[in-house]
């Protein structure tokens, strides 16, 4: 029997995220999360009172880990399915989602503005620093070198915000938006998505509207 390379084999093989994606979640540039529950406490989170409820942790893990590997230029809809809700509790399940993930986005603008302030700092200390560096070129070694570790402690954290740390803010940024601006929808059972032209406008101009109550409020 010839001798094979199976661990080539494993390394040459090629994933099928974007097929997956289109096929599971995607229609006409719509991103739709279906989730089947037996339960009201498969959203609601059992130690919530009523007044103050939280989203089920497992929910949602789902959602986010779902809309992570969407097209990030596709507004999201959460088909929920089941017959078990009632009226009240649909209402108080979208109204939780709302909040839950607008205060989710609210964190990360609170560490997006704390990185930004990092940012400035670093940069004016920077510059500072490359000026220090600049009149004291006539010092010795020594007393100098403490200029030259806080000059490069202060660049490798500049490039870390603008290359790591600030990507992946802006990417959970605009995870954390879409999740707050989601479509909420309920039904009894599964249907494959087919959205009209009327659905994605009206989808469209109910996110953007969405979006200009919260800068008003903001303001």
């Amino acid at each position: 029997m010839a001798e094979r390379d199976i661990e080539r084999l494993f390394e040459a093989r090629r994933g099928q995220l974007d097929h997956r994606v289109k096929k599971d979640y995607v229609n006409n540039g719509i991103a739709t999360i279906p989730c089947r529950i037996s339960d009201y406490s498969d959203v609601i989170s059992t130690y919530s009172v009523e007044g103050c409820e939280t989203l089920n942790t497992e929910f949602t893990e789902y959602l986010k880990s779902a809309a992570e590997v969407t097209p990030t230029e596709c507004p999201l809809v959460l088909n929920i399915i089941g017959d078990c809700l009632s009226e009240k509790e649909k209402q108080t399940i979208e109204d939780t989602i709302r909040d839950d993930f607008a205060y989710d986005l609210g964190m990360v603008e609170k560490e997006e503005k704390r990185h930004i302030q990092t940012f400035n700092l670093m940069f004016f200390g920077l510059l500072f620093g490359g000026i220090l560096l600049w009149l004291t070129r006539v010092l010795a070694d020594e007393p100098r070198e403490v200029f030259f570790i806080l000059f490069w402690f202060m660049g490798d954290t500049l490039c870390d915000y603008i290359f790591l740390t600030g990507h992946d803010l802006r990417r959970d940024r605009r995870l954390a938006g879409r999740l707050a601006s989601i479509k909420v929808i309920f039904s009894e059972s599964y249907k494959a998505p087919n959205y009209t032209e009327n659905d994605i406008n009206r989808l469209y101009s109910e996110i953007e509207k969405d979006v200009a109550d919260t800068i008003q409020e903001d303001e």
